[in-house]
């Protein structure tokens, strides 16, 4: 069974700095039928304004993950990192315990577009953590590649939920398959350009959640590019 979630039919906060379209509930908007998919909580689109950003705030017991599709992310945390996060990059902070953070856009002059992603840990109370890797176009070019997991396998990102985190990028031609396992659900979050995943066209900001199906089918359509989650 596939299900659709419309790009349009997210929720939206325009801050003036911040212009936000949220997949699920997330703070002012609430959608009692978008609260989440299984360990998959959040999935905000941001597009933040030059020199502007998320001032130091507080988080604890949640995996959070940022994706940078444009432009280029500054984060600190009070664990002592600082780090600017590029297209291509994937970032994963454990907020566990506790921690504070702050999320800017590092240029004076150039929009940074990001997905924020918020995963339900495993356990709650682990030790809070950082980590961020590169995956270059050529790793995600034409295929999923495994961009986080819980055992940080094919030297992806370790992420503290059972979910695993696929990137990839297909051009009209280009496809990837996903099996997924019994009991196990997917969602496809379309990042830019338009997909079809298992035979439905998906464009730029849509989703789509996935249950009772054997695998996940990625074909091109117009130079499109995907985050797939394989969730408990």
């Amino acid at each position: 069974m596939l299900k659709v979630r419309l790009s349009d039919e997210r929720g939206h906060a325009h801050h003036g700095w911040l212009d936000s379209r949220h997949t699920f509930s997330f703070a002012d908007y609430h959608d009692p039928a978008h609260m989440g998919f299984w360990s998959l909580r959040v999935i905000n689109e941001d597009r933040v304004q030059p020199g502007q950003g998320f001032g130091t705030h507080p988080h604890r017991d949640m995996e959070i993950v940022s994706y940078v599709l444009e432009g280029a992310l500054e984060h600190r945390d009070s664990m002592g990192t600082g780090s600017v996060i590029r297209p291509g990059d994937v970032q994963r902070m454990s907020a566990g315990t506790g921690i504070t953070h702050s999320e800017y856009n590092a240029s004076k002059s150039e929009l940074v577009h990001f997905l924020q992603i918020w995963l339900l840990p495993r356990e709650r109370g682990i030790a809070p953590g950082y980590e961020q890797k590169a995956f270059a176009e050529e790793e995600r070019r034409g295929r999923l590649r495994l961009v986080a997991s819980p055992d940080g396998r094919d030297a992806s990102l370790t992420i503290h939920s059972d979910a695993s985190i696929y990137a990839g990028s297909f051009d009209p031609g280009e496809s990837a398959e996903l099996a997924i396992g019994a009991g196990r659900h997917a969602w496809v979050q379309v990042t830019r350009g338009q997909v079809r995943a298992n035979g439905v066209d998906l464009q730029s900001g849509d989703g789509a959640a996935l249950s009772n199906e054997a695998a996940v089918c990625v074909e091109g359509v117009a130079g499109g590019e995907v985050l797939v989650f394989d969730l408990a």
